[in-house]
């Protein structure tokens, strides 16, 4: 079997009801149907990632807010996109971002203005979607930037929790990314993290966030991809993998294998990337309706 490379999920683990993750549609502006669907009754969605202009945007967005809280009076969480590899982990000053110490009203002011002027644009989804985790942090950011992001995605969307997208996955980062999410904790009171590796990373990050993506990537890779073996110590609802060029003949195919390698959130899409020129999670896939009933029944069998 191509999908195991050390010990498979328990028979409990794989018994779980799989839901969705939704990695960023396009602005509700110019896809308003896509986002209402979202909120279909009985649509299984676990979350959805909001990402105004690559970050919060420089002003509240009316459109994006109208579909952060209809979502949220759906029962969906929200979450909000942060760069990860944006985030130099090698030069981050621990004492200062000590989260025991943590005083998050500073970024109500200086620092969030400083954000506010940097931001452009105003999308829905980042550049290219969610992608793969960094092996070393190095963006150009700094801590201090990515809270006064996650900071107005408080203030301005009221999110349920953050996406960090190409998160670090080596063992290296880990400490850093401790604390990084620990300092987002503390802007939000049971925020749910997701980090956006795309592979597998160190299995000390499984004590860090909330859920892990695993895999992120085409159908051409996913479908022979292997899971790693320390991942069997967690339940299924710890890990995501989000597919795009999923043909619609191997949807069911594509949920075996999910449920296989124990991931309990899922994004399959026929879209495709494009050789890199286009973002495939920005529209819905073709079988929308096929997956809501599949999956929000359980039949993946």
């Amino acid at each position: 079997m191509p999908y195991l490379t050390g010990t498979p999920t328990t028979t409990a683990s794989t018994d779980l009801r799989p839901g969705l993750g939704i990695p960023g549609l396009a602005h509700p502006l110019l896809a308003p149907a896509e986002w209402a669907e979202l909120t279909r009754p009985g649509a299984p969605v676990h979350w959805a990632v909001l990402n105004v202009a690559d970050g919060p945007g420089t002003q509240p967005d009316p459109h994006c807010l109208e579909a952060a809280g209809r979502l949220r009076n759906a029962g969906v969480r929200v979450l909000g996109h942060l760069d990860a590899s944006r985030l130099d982990t090698s030069r981050l000053d621990t004492a200062r971002f000590d989260t025991a110490r943590f005083d998050t009203s500073r970024f109500d002011t200086a620092r969030a203005g400083a954000v506010r002027s940097r931001a452009t644009g105003q999308r829905a989804t980042g550049s290219g979607g969610p992608g793969r985790g960094s092996s070393r942090g190095g963006g150009g950011g700094s801590l201090g930037d990515l809270m006064s992001e996650a900071q107005l995605y408080v203030d301005w969307y009221r999110v349920d929790g953050f996406y960090l997208d190409r998160c670090p996955i080596e063992r290296a980062d880990l400490p850093e990314t401790r604390r990084a999410v620990g300092t987002l904790r503390a802007l939000r009171d049971k925020a749910h993290i997701v980090l956006g590796h795309g592979t597998h990373p160190h299995p000390g990050y499984a004590e860090c966030g909330d859920q892990l993506v695993t895999f992120s990537g085409p159908w051409s890779e996913y479908r022979w991809s292997q899971v790693a073996e320390w991942t069997a110590d967690y339940p299924p609802g710890r890990f995501c993998h989000l597919v795009h060029g999923v043909p619609r003949g191997h949807l069911d195919e594509a949920m075996r294998i999910a449920r296989w390698q124990g991931a309990a959130t899922v994004w399959f899409t026929d879209r495709t990337d494009r050789g890199g020129r286009t973002d495939p999670w920005e529209a819905m896939p073709g079988y929308w309706d096929d997956i809501v009933s599949r999956i929000g029944t359980g039949v993946s069998e």
